[in-house]
């Protein structure tokens, strides 16, 4: 058995004294893992890192098998991934993320969400978003996707503001006005087309509503707990725009 294809390294583990089982999220054959022989030299560490864009070969003597990978760099994205908490976190959450799907079921539209993500995740102005449309998109892959085109109430398009906890669907601000102490909220940034940038309140906002669903659908059905990198992330998103808040601060004051 033998294929070629491109992926983004998630990570890695020992194996042996000199390998290394590397996890990867490839374009064609979904997270798949393989052997790297030598993967622990000094040449192979630096392209074994998460983050990392890498060609692979994968050779197994049957298809079941945990088989050989071979990798070559095509874009190095580690070294500036591991400056921002932020990047090292928001990286470590999107691959715990795709660790909830199954192994080798091939998911293209993810891996090219996830190139795009890595190609700005060390924008820490960017990464809140970045990560809630993609927790938008997991949900999505795994039969659980939001339906926030349209108010579920009206049909109407127009000040969608709400989701309801039960059916996942949007709400309009009129419609949900009587029970918005039950809704969640929906943030306007993540509404299709509308072009807004969100503020750290709608981001708050929106990793609650991914976050309830998550828990809902996925976390307490299989009985496992969020991912510690995703409380991470959101505090590293914090640290970051409280930084930012008190730069803005002191400008105004001089």
């Amino acid at each position: 058995m033998e294929w070629r294809d491109e992926g983004i390294i998630l990570g890695t583990r020992k194996h042996g004294e000199t390998s290394a089982i590397l996890e990867v999220m490839t374009r064609a054959h979904g997270r798949h893992l393989g052997l790297v022989r030598g993967g622990r030299s000094r040449k192979q560490q630096p392209v074994l890192q998460p983050g990392n864009r890498v060609d692979l070969l994968w050779r197994a003597r049957l298809d079941e098998h945990l088989g050989v990978f071979q990798a070559e760099a095509i874009e190095m994205n580690a070294a500036r991934l591991m400056d921002s908490a932020v990047a090292v976190y928001g990286l470590q959450t999107m691959a715990a993320h795709l660790r909830l799907l199954p192994e080798r079921d091939a998911h293209g539209g993810l891996y090219e969400a996830l190139a795009v993500m890595i190609s700005h995740l060390d924008d820490a102005d960017a990464a809140g978003e970045l990560v809630a449309r993609f927790e938008l998109l997991i949900l999505d892959e795994l039969g659980f996707g939001l339906d926030l085109s349209q108010c579920a109430a009206t049909g109407s398009r127009q000040d969608l503001a709400y989701v309801s906890p039960k059916s996942g669907r949007a709400v309009s601000r009129a419609a949900g006005e009587p029970w918005r102490d039950k809704m969640l909220a929906l943030p306007a940034f993540l509404q299709r087309g509308s072009g807004l940038r969100a503020d750290p309140a709608a981001l708050e906002d929106a990793f609650r509503l991914t976050g309830f669903f998550f828990a809902r659908h996925v976390y307490e059905p299989r009985g496992i707990e969020a991912p510690d990198a995703r409380a991470g992330f959101l505090a590293a998103l914090r640290r970051h725009q409280a930084a930012v808040k008190a730069i803005a601060g002191e400008t105004v004051g001089q």
